[in-house]
């Protein structure tokens, strides 16, 4: 588990690496490339027991195959021990995508219960994943256990307004989102496309008043990161749910 650079929360853990959307804009992907072994697995999606190290150096390599998905199964028990903290939860995978396994899941949640000091944020661009689980009993109603949905313009999203804690991730924001589809979410993050890439669409601030102005009708917190301090301006809004705030 790591300290995190992203600022919406205080460490991300990575269990499951690796995903199979494909968007243009993935962070993650260029970063698994950057630091991976460039190894081939045996199959589309891999286990891996034990961690992989530089046979000169022994230093921990993270990704052995890239961006293709992999669960690194020794990483289970990495924040038992730790002192409460608010943890994503693959940042560096989607754990919900249609090609991971429920046992998988389910591994990665019986892990959350050992440790419940922390809350656990989970954020996938799948939420149709998220209503599979709850219609087979799989998906935990816990007050640490918090369920995101990333949008990027009107893609449907998972919200319950008494059952789960859910919130949207409004990043990179592609366009304008009709406010009268926010509804039933705890949280609403926002932030825009980082990065040089060809295309690069920047939110304009509009967009983002008219979230926030739904928002602050019906009292949901906003996040606002630090991609959207040039269009939005100092100081950004950087507000946190009740359960979330340490």
């Amino acid at each position: 588990m790591n300290k995190s650079k992203i600022d919406w929360c205080d460490s991300t853990w990575n269990p499951v690496t690796g995903c199979l959307h494909g968007c243009e804009y993935c962070y993650a992907r260029n970063i698994a490339k950057r630091f991976g072994c460039h190894a081939t697995p045996d199959d589309e999606i891999s286990v891996v027991i034990h961690p992989w190290e530089d046979s000169e150096t022994g230093r921990k390599l993270p990704y052995p195959f890239d961006f293709i998905p992999t669960f690194h199964r020794y990483h289970l028990n990495d924040y038992i021990s730790k002192k409460g903290r608010n943890i994503f939860v693959c940042s560096m995978a989607d754990l919900f995508g249609d090609w991971v396994s429920d046992s998988w899941i389910e591994e990665v949640f019986k892990a959350c219960e050992k440790a419940p000091q922390h809350n656990y944020l989970f954020l996938t661009k799948n939420p149709k994943r998220y209503i599979e689980l709850v219609e087979s009993g799989k998906l935990p109603q816990k007050d640490n256990m918090w369920y995101g949905s990333t949008v990027t313009a009107m893609e449907e999203y998972f919200s319950s307004k008494k059952a789960f804690n859910t919130f949207l991730s409004i990043e990179p924001m592609l366009s304008s989102i009709s406010p009268s589809t926010i509804s039933g979410v705890k949280w609403i993050i926002f932030g825009a496309e980082t990065g040089h890439r060809k295309g690069k669409i920047i939110p304009k601030r509009e967009w983002i008043e008219d979230i926030v102005n739904e928002c602050r009708k019906a009292n949901i917190p906003v996040f606002m990161k630090e991609s959207l301090a040039d269009i939005w301006g100092e100081p950004l809004i950087r507000e946190f749910p009740k359960g979330l705030k340490r």
